[in-house]
């Protein structure tokens, strides 16, 4: 049973929404030093040893039976490997804010699945939302979706959105994973993500070597942050103040991720992002009418 947010919560919302949509820039700037194989695992890596670590002084326990390390399996993959793999590929083509504007669309490929797949359906106004934001989608990759010539932007676009859509299968397959505690579960995913990542590092790009600068500090900084402690302060918001209150996390990562691009990094973002991202968290809006509206009255 969930209480009424309390000022902690709302600053742990606050806090959420700026460390993921700042996450893109980061990755923007690893990108200065090391290869995209070598920055999704490093921050896998970083994060599942820490996450580990915090599991074994907390005393929590591993999941036991098949079925389980099945699921955790499926989920580490399409949870960690494969969206950090195509993010740090996708950002050495496309802004940051790209990235980050592509996340918000996540929320909008759970809903359909969640209705084939789960006890989750869909209703007509959660339908027009999801028609709504994946019009804001095809405005955000724009006229070239389908231009694959050599100097297109298309495939690198495309990644982006297919890391939402990862993230969006495995948050359908956790809702149905059995139970298990929650740190583990995101410790283990990790591990995961690193067992598939280290490999495909090494093969491709080899053994990384520190690199001096602010490239080296935003590496480790993508492992800590955003993906440990991040991991810890959600788990912490959707346990004292529900699953609903942590939607709001959507509607802010793509406006922090925007922000930090033309800020720090200096993207001069087309107007059709701006476009893309009214669409989007419209549609997100109009699709999460229901439980915004439960949270507003509380």
């Amino acid at each position: 049973m969930t209480t009424q947010p309390t000022l902690f919560n709302w600053l742990s919302i606050l806090l959420l929404g700026l460390i993921w949509g700042g996450t893109f820039m980061v990755v923007a700037i690893a990108l200065e030093g090391y290869g995209p194989l070598t920055v999704a695992c490093a921050r896998t890596t970083l994060g599942a040893v820490t996450l580990l670590l915090l599991v074994r002084f907390m005393g929590r326990q591993m999941p036991h039976g098949r079925e389980v390390w099945g699921y955790l399996a499926v989920i580490g993959m399409l949870n960690t490997a494969l969206p950090f793999a195509l993010l740090s590929w996708g950002q050495q083509y496309v802004p940051s804010a790209f990235a980050g504007i592509s996340m918000a669309v996540l929320p909008l490929f759970v809903l359909p699945m969640a209705h084939v797949f789960s006890d989750e359906k869909m209703s007509t106004r959660k339908t027009v939302g999801v028609i709504w934001g994946f019009i804001g989608a095809a405005v955000l990759i724009g006229p070239t979706a389908f231009d694959f010539s050599q100097a297109s932007l298309a495939l690198p676009q495309l990644a982006c959105i297919g890391a939402s859509l990862s993230y969006a299968i495995s948050s359908v397959l956790t809702r149905v994973c059995p139970p298990i505690d929650s740190i583990v579960m995101a410790a283990l995913t990790l591990v995961v993500g690193a067992i598939f990542l280290i490999p495909a590092m090494l093969v491709f790009e080899g053994v990384p070597v520190w690199v001096d600068g602010r490239a080296g500090y935003a590496i480790v900084f993508l492992g800590l942050v955003p993906t440990a402690f991040a991991a810890l302060l959600r788990v912490q918001t959707i346990r004292t103040a529900g699953s609903v209150f942590m939607t709001l996390v959507n509607y802010q990562v793509p406006v922090w991720s925007m922000i930090f691009g033309v800020w720090v990094l200096s993207e001069v973002l087309p107007l059709r992002f701006f476009a893309a991202l009214a669409l989007i968290l419209c549609g997100l809006a109009i699709s999460q009418w229901v439980a915004l509206r439960k949270l507003l009255r509380r």
